[in-house]
């Protein structure tokens, strides 16, 4: 009788011991670098140059604002002593208007309407990231994939960023930029 107590203790002991080797082989915990995985798509290389281009565009609109109010300024002065007060201040308030409209597309609209088309451009590339991040976790078994950047230690072993890559058909860049992109 103390045999077949010893035996199903053993057995029940055994049985625990799988179940939880079985239960921590569910709850895997793998990271990636999202960042870098983005950096390394080939959409956002070609999204890159778009957003140059772009931002090419915007520099040209201000510069046009600016020659514009400097050609309005050069009129202005030269044609000043012909005017009368009432048109001279009708002229004044348009120098101002433009001056003003150059100076908020320069400072302020330029910069919204580069962050709005950028996030326009990102967004489906970071959603790849994370989607394809999503599947390769699910096929390898891992229960959670945390960001790199925000762990200060972690082991090599756990860095699905090479099983995403190799999902995704993509040779990591030899150096990896640094740039991060933006969320």
């Amino acid at each position: 009788m103390k045999r077949q107590f010893v035996a199903i203790v053993v057995i029940f002991t055994i049985g625990l011991l799988a179940n939880a080797v079985q239960a921590n082989a569910q709850n895997k915990i793998g990271y990636i670098s999202l960042q870098e995985l983005v950096a390394n798509m080939p959409e956002y290389k070609k999204a890159q140059g778009d957003m140059q281009e772009y931002q090419k565009a915007l520099v040209q609109q201000g510069t046009d604002y600016q020659q514009a109010f400097i050609d309005k300024q050069k009129a202005f002065v030269t044609d000043s002593a012909k005017m009368t007060s009432p048109v001279k201040e009708v002229k004044r308030k348009e120098l101002n208007d433009l001056y003003v409209k150059w100076t908020n597309f320069v400072n302020q609209e330029a910069q919204q309407m580069m962050n709005q088309h950028e996030q326009e451009l990102l967004a489906p590339i970071q959603d790849k990231a994370v989607t394809t991040s999503q599947a390769v976790a699910k096929e390898n078994g891992y229960a959670y994939i945390l960001p790199k950047e925000q762990l200060i230690a972690f082991p090599s072993a756990d860095d699905i960023l090479p099983l995403v890559y190799k999902k995704l058909n993509i040779s990591p860049a030899k150096d990896a930029p640094a740039e991060a992109p933006k969320k």
